[in-house]
């Protein structure tokens, strides 16, 4: 069976208009997601995993992302293995990269060698480069040559002191509060041509896919710990509460109102206030009198 390329997010380098490509991103997104996992799950179940160490063709490079993107390991050694798919599958590429950007913090999540990471780092310090932008912008950032660019001067320098003549930096079709891109570094001036383009996006969507992937567990994960928390409060102040009926023969409401007024009076949270009065109990005290 052969894979075919994993559907297109629908922004790409026809994508002139920021505002538009932004707005197309995010009307498709949750289709995408969705039909991009059927592809990859489609892929795992019916091909063998690739282990030939030489360049793979687009079909097992397509095969191999679907095995990785579709794991439970952690995101930073999914997208590691991804840039090294990536630069076999393109080797016009000298060096490629995964930038992040997360509560206005760009890193670097993976790369396959060092010019790959001092460029990135080089526009991280500037905070100005291909790979933000297009990271910012939902749009495909291309240099055709670096000794005609002139938007990021700082960082055409860096590049031409790395051998590097041409990049390519793809944005991530992710939402939520993380963005970023895929880095493609080539030594030659206008390495990319549009087949080359196609399969950096596909690349770029199998990250986006993972990195999604990782951001629901979390979001998911925070949610569960939360609801542990609320429950452990409750659950003390109801015993707290517990604790002042019996020793004053009260109503709930009544035993409330009197962890409020400690609350208050300590500058303590309510649980805080609460699990103090239950350990001071459990350890043999008494309950604070009325009044105190």
């Amino acid at each position: 069976m052969r894979c075919e390329p994993a559907p297109s997010s629908g922004v790409g380098p026809g994508d002139r208009n920021p505002s538009r490509a932004r707005c197309k991103a995010g009307h498709t997104d949750r289709h995408f997601y969705i039909a991009q996992r059927q592809h990859l799950s489609r892929c795992a179940e019916t091909q063998p995993f690739v282990t030939d160490p030489s360049p793979p063709g687009v079909d097992e490079a397509f095969l191999a992302l679907g095995r990785i993107v579709l794991g439970d390991r952690p995101l930073e050694e999914i997208l590691e293995q991804v840039v090294h798919i990536a630069k076999q599958t393109l080797p016009m590429s000298r060096d490629v990269s995964i930038t992040l950007i997360g509560d206005d913090k760009a890193k670097t999540v993976g790369y396959t060698g060092p010019i790959a990471i001092a460029l990135d780092e080089r526009q991280y310090e500037d905070e100005a480069g291909p790979c933000l932008d297009a990271a910012a912008s939902g749009q495909l950032v291309s240099i055709t040559d670096i000794d005609g660019e002139s938007r990021w001067p700082q960082f055409a320098d860096s590049a031409k002191e790395e051998g590097i003549h041409s990049s390519l930096s793809v944005p991530l079709p992710v939402q939520r509060q993380v963005t970023g891109a895929l880095n493609f570094y080539a030594a030659e001036a206008e390495a990319f041509d549009t087949d080359a383009i196609r399969l950096a996006q596909t690349f770029a969507a199998h990250a986006a896919v993972a990195v999604a992937n990782a951001q629901l567990y979390e979001s998911t994960a925070e949610l569960a710990r939360q609801m542990q928390e609320a429950m452990a409060t409750r659950a003390v102040i109801e015993q707290a509460k517990g604790i002042i009926m019996r020793d004053r023969n009260c109503a709930p409401d009544d035993a409330f109102n009197v962890l409020v007024r400690l609350s208050q009076e300590s500058h303590l949270k309510l649980r805080d206030v609460a699990q103090r009065l239950v350990d001071h109990v459990a350890a043999g005290g008494t309950p604070p009198a009325p009044g105190e």
